[in-house]
């Protein structure tokens, strides 16, 4: 069956500000390893007829400094609002099973660390965005104006290979940003960010 889902997303991963790996796999991360919390609030959508609106999901990777080699490590948090049958469903989007973009990448993962519910709270509004994940952590990034740019409009990068879409507004993390999941300790305070709509199907 089809599926359809839509909302915000941001990350935070261990490269500097501005991440190269997103403008291209190939061209490898600042560090010889990349560790990224990927958030995504999914703000509707419906997957194989189940409704997984108002729920929040967080990819955990860790990879090698060339991404496109592969070897990822990839693990799945997942809201714990969720009932046993929205969890399932969603576990499946974002760990490539159901194709779309995590499918995309799925070829890259060399060991999937698996999936786990956990208490999740999502904010991201005036260019903040703000993830809380019970007592393991908290991930936040603020978006990046330009000095001079009298609009006020983030700077973004665009035409890129990216699960959450071609353009990103560019962002850099708070300093107390850090994340404990999968036996791993993310700490990337003021580190690389960026944020985006996305709008998934398959």
């Amino acid at each position: 069956m089809a599926w359809s889902i839509e909302g915000r997303y941001f990350e935070n991963c261990s490269c500097e500000v501005v991440c190269p790996c997103t403008a291209s796999l190939a061209l490898g991360a600042d560090y010889d390893r990349c560790r990224v919390v990927l958030a995504f609030h999914v703000d509707s959508g419906e997957v194989e007829g189940v409704d997984v609106s108002d729920l929040t999901v967080a990819v955990v990777a860790d990879t090698p400094k060339y991404m496109h080699e592969g070897n990822w490590r990839l693990g799945v948090l997942i809201d714990d609002r969720a009932t046993e049958e929205q969890a399932e469903k969603l576990g499946a989007v974002f760990g490539g099973e159901l194709g779309g973009p995590m499918g995309a990448l799925a070829g890259l993962v060399g060991e999937q660390l698996g999936a786990e519910r956990v208490p999740m709270e999502f904010s991201a509004e005036n260019g903040s965005h703000h993830l809380t994940v019970g007592d393991r952590g908290r991930v936040s990034v603020q978006d990046v104006v330009p000095i001079g740019v009298e609009t006020g409009e983030p700077a973004r990068l665009a035409g890129v290979f990216h699960p959450a879409g071609s353009e990103l507004t560019i962002a850099k993390a708070d300093e107390d940003s850090h994340l404990s999941a999968f036996g791993m300790m993310i700490d990337n305070g003021g580190k690389s960010g960026f944020s985006a709509h996305f709008a998934w199907s398959a």
